[in-house]
C-alpha cells in the first residue's frame, strides 16, 4: 500500500527507523543521566542545599515573585494585543500616510531587543528627568514589543484569505471597517491563534528580564534564593523549583489557548439556518446581510 503523498515505509526501512529512534532515546538518556550524576557528584542533592525550602519564608517569596510576574504578564498580555490590533489595522489601511508609517513603526519596534526598552526606559529616562518604577518598565517594554510581533501575525493572517472574503463583504455594501471586524479579524485570529498564544508564552517569559532592572519577578527570587550562603548557595535547587514553576505556568496557558481554540473553532463558510426553518445552509457573508 502506498500513500498519496508518499510511500508507505517498508520491511526494512522500518526497521531502520526503529533503530534510529532507540539510538536517539538512549543518548537523550544518556545526557539526561550523565546531567543528573553531576548533579549528585557536586553536591547539588544534599540536604543542606535543599533544606532552605524546608522553612515558609522561601515560599512566600516564591509566592510573592510569582504574583509580580503574573501581575505584568497579564497586564502586558493584553495591553500587546490591543497595540497588535491597532498596529495590524494601521498596517492595511488603504492610505498610504498611514500604511506606511505604522509599517516602519512596526518594524522598528520588532528589531529592538525587549531588555534594551527596559533598560532605556528604567536607566536612561531618569537621565532627562523621569523616573520611571521597573513594574512600568517591565510592562511597557513587553507591550511594545509583544504588540509589534501579533500585528505582524494578525496582518498575515488577514492576507491568507481568500480574496473573496473581503469582496463578498463589500458586495453587500458592508464598509471596510465592518468588512474587518465581522469577516476578515475574525477569521484571522482564528487562523493565528496558534503564533498569538506561542507570543504570549514569550512574553509570559520574557517577564523574567525585569531582574536586570530589580523588578522583584519570579527570576528575581530565584536568584536570591541561590545566593543563600548558610544554606550553600543552593542556586541549582532554586532553579529546578522556579524552572518547574515556569513549565506549569506555560502549560496552563497553553491549556486555556487549546480551549479557546476548540471553542471558537467552527466553520468559517458555511452557518446553520436559523431553527425552525429548511433549506441549504447559507455562508458566513450572506449570514451577515441577513443579520443586518
Amino acid at each position: 500500500m502506498s500513500s498519496v503523498l508518499y510511500d508507505v515505509p517498508g520491511p526494512r526501512a522500518r526497521l531502520r527507523n526503529r533503530i534510529f529512534g532507540t539510538v536517539t532515546v538512549l543518548v537523550v538518556l544518556a545526557v539526561i543521566a550523565l546531567v543528573v550524576w553531576r548533579l549528585f557528584a557536586t553536591g547539588q542533592f544534599t540536604a543542606q542545599k535543599w533544606s532552605i525550602f524546608t522553612y515558609s519564608g522561601p515560599w512566600m517569596l516564591l509566592l510573592n515573585g510569582l504574583g509580580k510576574t503574573l501581575s505584568a504578564f497579564i497586564v502586558a498580555g493584553i495591553g500587546a494585543l490591543i497595540l497588535g490590533f491597532i498596529l495590524a489595522v494601521g498596517r492595511l489601511s488603504d492610505h498610504a500616510w498611514v500604511r506606511v508609517p505604522v509599517g516602519w513603526i512596526v518594524e522598528i519596534l520588532r528589531a529592538i531587543p525587549v531588555l534594551i526598552f527596559m533598560m532605556l526606559m528604567y536607566y536612561g529616562l531618569p537621565v532627562v528627568g523621569v523616573k520611571m518604577d521597573p513594574y512600568y518598565a517591565v510592562v511597557i517594554a513587553l507591550i511594545v514589543y509583544n504588540g509589534s510581533v501579533l500585528a505582524e501575525a494578525m496582518r498575515a493572517g488577514v492576507e491568507s484569505l481568500p480574496r473573496g472574503q473581503g469582496e463578498a463583504g463589500y458586495a453587500i455594501g458592508l464598509r471596510k471597517n465592518a468588512v474587518m471586524r465581522l469577516i476578515l479579524m475574525p477569521q484571522a485570529i482564528r487562523a493565528m491563534m496558534p503564533i498569538i498564544i506561542s507570543q504570549l508564552v514569550v512574553a509570559l517569559k520574557d517577564t523574567a528580564l525585569g531582574f536586570i532592572i530589580t523588578y522583584p519577578e519570579l527570576l528575581y527570587v530565584i536568584k536570591l534564593l541561590g545566593n543563600q550562603v548558610p544554606f550553600g548557595s543552593p542556586l541549582v535547587p532554586a532553579a529546578i523549583i522556579g524552572g518547574t514553576i515556569y513549565v506549569v505556568l506555560c502549560l496552563i496557558l497553553s491549556y486555556v489557548a487549546y480551549r479557546v481554540e476548540k471553542s471558537t473553532r467552527r466553520s468559517p463558510r458555511v452557518a446553520a439556518p436559523p431553527p425552525g426553518e429548511g433549506g441549504e445552509p447559507v455562508t458566513m457573508t450572506e449570514a451577515i446581510a441577513t443579520r443586518r
